[in-house]
């Protein structure tokens, strides 16, 4: 059966491997793909947990894909592993190092090499920053993002603020996103062209100076006229 895409799920499977053995930083050896109605499940094993977050990356920006199911296990070996005391230290560096964040701001907590985040930031980018500063650590096996987002200054110019940077975005169609606000809560409606675009919209959301809340009700469907 072919989706919106114009694709059938045959298709979208070699696409989403082709796309994985492209991606140098993922052993595609090791992931299995399995595609239904356009959702994709990857599962299998890897030796780092950036390398999962890598192979749902790249799998995002697959043509005809709707969804994605992150099934993928991390195998540490045994050069890279580390006690939760060593990961909590170099994580606890890491943060220090980061220039875009307050210090003393992000709390970190480590069990089985499982790295929860937790703390309040102004800022969407420097909770992803926080994410991103920790999840190249060897001995990560999972990163949790628990960081609110608490702006000191609140806008009423949130929704121009967002349409603006969609209208500025290469990668996205500003017609067909619906933008929504309730004091500083967004709400993202439309239809995108791939999982790609779609992560692209709530991340300009995020953007926005006195965004708290992003709810992503986007859906990914090619228009019609690009239907094979």
């Amino acid at each position: 059966m072919k989706n919106n895409s114009g694709k059938t799920d045959t298709q979208i499977k070699a696409d989403v491997l082709a796309e994985l053995e492209y991606e140098p930083s993922v052993k595609v050896s090791d992931i299995g793909v399995l595609v239904r109605d356009g959702a994709v499940t990857l599962n299998g094993f890897v030796p780092s947990y950036r390398e999962k977050w890598d192979a749902v990356r790249v799998a995002k920006r697959v043509t005809g894909v709707t969804a994605i199911a992150d099934d993928i296990e991390v195998k540490l070996p045994d050069s890279v592993r580390r006690t939760d005391r060593d990961i909590d230290v170099a994580a606890i560096s890491q943060l220090e190092w980061a220039t875009t964040m307050p210090k003393g701001t992000i709390a970190i907590i480590v069990r089985e090499g499982r790295v929860t985040l937790e703390g309040v930031v102004e800022w969407w980018y420097q909770k992803n920053a926080a994410e991103q500063a920790v999840q190249s650590l060897a001995g990560v096996k999972a990163v949790t993002n628990l960081i609110t987002i608490k702006p000191k200054a609140e806008t009423t110019e949130v929704k121009a603020a967002i349409r603006a940077a969609f209208e500025r975005h290469a990668l996205l169609d500003a017609a067909t996103i619906q933008v929504e606000t309730a004091d500083s809560q967004v709400t993202l409606r439309g239809k995108v062209r791939s999982c790609a675009e779609r992560e692209e919209a709530e991340e300009a959301a995020w953007a926005a100076a006195g965004v708290f809340s992003v709810n992503n009700e986007i859906q990914v469907e090619r228009s019609p006229a690009l239907a094979i």
